[in-house]
């Protein structure tokens, strides 16, 4: 060990974590109330008794509540944990037990499983045969030693920066996939058997093959950062599956990886995580990752003993200011990382650094990122971690994008992010849902819908939420994520099939999952059997599946589509999977000619989004003429079934549920070819109807490029091949969405 001479509170921070250097390693981490802090050395034992020799070495120095020094004689591939010396007080906050290892917060790499012992909970407890657990939580300490309870942290080599060239992928260009590193390949049959689930298997010639002929420009990976399922589903033999529960920011889950690589060791882990980082790269796709800066794995005021409570659990943890202490809980997990405290900030910020850095990821989907803003007056859109973000060298090149909510005061914020922060637009969600199947199945008992006000605002690009800025409009279209269903909730297919959730198999008698879902089973709950005369209503729930896809994939905006929902995915009907890491949850590679078909319908809508830039716009449409425009025609317009502008009587009226949307192509400069125009028909009523095209349009030439009513994007037609000019007749199904196409110069 090596001694600093000199007053220790004068020596500067070092970086947080253990490094490698010549002759050991630098540690260092933070305990701002620790009255000592020992690095311990784990190596297997000779002798019987613990699995485990311990070496340790107390941390002789300590910074502005960082205790660091230099450790010889510590190898790569060592493991090693934190033990921690100082006041054992719950009832102020204070939990301090040195008897319980700690997990380096900054660990790259972790080993072992979590155990769910009642000596990993810190204080003395007992389990009941019930399981539920008897003890005072700001009671006595617990003395047994859980060195061989916790997963144990382990020496990586120093990582160089990843050279790869990013895609860069444009905002308007953006087509996001969400996906699970396991459940997206577990059943492929083109991915080989050892791949299947794993990093490998994303990154998988057939997967990527998969997400380029689909048209997928960026992957969002569900959380991969290292973590651990909670106790209660423990209990009920379940796991968690999603991986909102996070033991470590630096360290990538071990489980994801191919055996060959855990039993190489934590490097091997890294390594598969890069490379398919630099597989994804390859083929022009970018990765983004799903983030839980706003929570740990450790629970609320009672829970586990494993990292950031033993360290400093007034440091890291939001309180409620109350005696005795407990855990504030804005999350609905138990725990809140304190937002307002800057060794928090650090971590998250640090974390970010190092995934960009080390792994070349293109950006991160923040969880909860309301918690992230938070200082102790509430949500602060000019948190310093937003800040930080925005201005930070290495961070101000990622994609972010921000889950604008949590569960604590103020906790709704969406459309207050400032740029470049893109956010999950949930108001969207919740209007595209509505109107396709919520109204319809209103309408379909006699009651009215809601009319075409909101959903034209969302198709338009929801300048009312993200229009907010300094200067006005500067975030566009591409700040709104754009989603009909997420990890979170039902799939595509359920939504058409299911009224209500059924998710019996999380073992809480119903009581999680959200109620309110906006679903329709279009009259039959689940699905459909062969031999049941109620299977007319098959091709109406398809249709309701294409109307919802195509919405999504042309409105103003970045879309984003839930794995699977491409091919017809079912939970069966559970809209809470989170705990399910079976064929609930994973996704089926078998086809189906109905699924076929909705795969194919997904791309030729991917196709047409990249061929026709006014369904990609990246500004808030100005509802005026563009620079260069002759005719003097506006960038959006609104007509009604007659070919007329829309009145503010239609706008009101709840029983509007016909109306066309016209894009106008974009206007180059002279001598520059100018886009196409497009034309949005939506029909939202039971009934069969005719419109005519807008007769104020100059446009003579529209071409009819997909329908909702086909089940194939080739789906012979005769009027796709029919020239209309203003003022033509066309007919609508009931239920049913088109789109036109006219050349900018007709």
């Amino acid at each position: 060990m090596t001694t600093y001479v000199g007053d220790p509170s004068r020596i500067p921070v070092p970086a947080l974590g253990v490094h490698p250097r010549d002759g050991g390693v630098d540690v260092a981490v933070h305990a701002a109330h620790a009255d000592a802090v020992d690095f311990c050395v784990l190596t297997p034992a000779e002798t019987s008794g613990s699995p485990w020799e311990e070496r340790r070495m107390p941390l002789t120095q300590k910074s502005y509540g960082v205790w660091h020094g230099f450790v010889d004689d510590v190898p790569l591939g060592t493991r090693y944990g934190f033990r921690v010396h100082g006041k054992w007080d719950p009832r102020s906050g204070f939990r301090h037990n040195a008897a319980k290892l700690l997990v380096d917060p900054y660990a790259r790499a972790l080993d072992g499983d979590l155990s769910y012992d009642e000596a990993t909970y810190g204080y003395l407890l007992h389990f009941t045969e019930d399981h539920s657990r008897d003890g005072d939580i700001h009671g006595l300490a617990d003395p047994r030693d859980t060195v061989d309870m916790v997963p144990h942290s382990i020496v990586v080599p120093s990582l160089p920066t990843q050279t790869s060239t990013r895609p860069r992928v444009p905002w308007q260009d953006t087509v996001i996939y969400e996906a699970h590193v396991r459940g997206l390949t577990q059943l492929n049959p083109d991915v080989p058997e050892d791949l299947r689930g794993t990093y490998a298997g994303i990154g998988h010639e057939a997967t990527v093959r998969h997400l380029t002929e689909l048209g997928i420009t960026t992957i969002e990976l569900l959380p991969i950062h290292a973590f651990e399922s909670e106790p209660h589903l423990i209990d009920k033999n379940l796991t968690n599956y999603w991986g909102y529960n996070t033991l470590g920011f630096f360290a990538p889950h071990a489980p994801y990886a191919t055996q060959a690589a855990r039993d190489a060791g934590g490097h091997a882990v890294i390594d598969e995580v890069k490379a398919m980082v630099q597989s994804l790269h390859a083929a022009g796709i970018e990765v983004i990752l799903d983030v839980v800066y706003n929570h740990t794995c450790e629970g609320g005021t009672g829970g586990q003993h494993v990292s950031w409570r033993g360290l400093d659990a007034t440091g890291y943890y939001l309180h409620d200011g109350a005696t005795p202490a407990s855990f504030a809980d804005v999350t609905g997990c138990g725990n809140t990382l304190d937002f307002s405290r800057p060794r928090v900030v650090q971590m998250a910020l640090d974390s970010m650094r190092y995934w960009m850095t080390t792994f070349d990821v293109d950006g991160f989907r923040l969880d909860l990122a309301v918690t992230l803003a938070r200082d102790p007056e509430g949500f602060n859109p000019n948190h310093p971690f937003l800040v930080s973000m925005q201005t930070d060298p290495v961070l101000s090149q990622a994609k972010i994008i921000a889950e604008p909510w949590d569960i604590g005061p103020g906790g709704w914020q969406t459309g207050n992010f400032g740029a470049p922060v893109a956010e999950w637009n949930d108001r969207y969600r919740n209007c595209v849902r509505g109107f396709w199947l919520s109204d319809a199945r209103a309408l379909s008992h006699g009651h009215r819908g809601s009319g075409i006000r909101e959903l034209a605002t969302r198709l338009a690009g929801s300048a009312d939420l993200f229009g907010h800025s300094d200067p006005p409009l500067a975030r566009g279209t591409v700040a709104s994520i754009n989603f009909v269903t997420a990890h979170d909730g039902f799939t595509l297919a359920d939504l058409v099939a299911y009224d209500h959730k059924h998710n019996e198999a999380n073992g809480e008698d119903g009581r999680d999952g959200n109620n309110d879902n906006q679903s329709w089973n279009h009259g039959v709950e689940g699905p459909l059997s062969p031999d049941d005369s109620s299977h007319v209503i098959a091709p109406t729930r398809r249709r309701s599946i294409r109307n919802l896809l195509a919405t999504l994939l042309l409105s103003a905006g970045t879309p984003m589509l839930t794995a699977g929902d491409e091919r017809g995915r079912t939970q069966r009907g559970n809209n809470n999977a989170y705990c399910q890491d079976n064929e609930i949850s994973w996704m089926s590679w078998e086809l189906n000619d109905w699924r076929r078909d909705l795969q194919d319908t997904t791309r030729y809508l991917l196709e047409l989004r990249r061929e026709h830039p006014a369904l990609r716009v990246e500004d808030f449409f100005s509802g005026g003429p563009q620079a260069h425009d002759d005719d003097h025609q506006p960038d959006l317009g609104w007509y009604g079934t007659d070919g007329s502008p829309l009145t503010q009587d239609q706008w009101n009226d709840p029983g509007t549920r016909i109306f066309q949307m016209f894009r106008r192509g974009r206007i180059p400069g002279t001598g520059d070819e100018a886009d196409p125009h497009v034309l949005l028909i939506v029909n939202g009523t039971l009934e069969p109807v005719s419109a005519t095209l807008p007769k104020q349009n100059s446009m003579r030439s529209w071409h009819m490029a997909w329908s909702s009513e086909w089940e194939r994007p080739d789906t012979p037609d005769e009027a796709r091949d029919v020239p209309l000019g203003p003022g033509a007749e066309v007919a609508l199904e009931p239920l049913t969405l088109q789109l036109y196409v006219a050349p900018a110069e007709a």
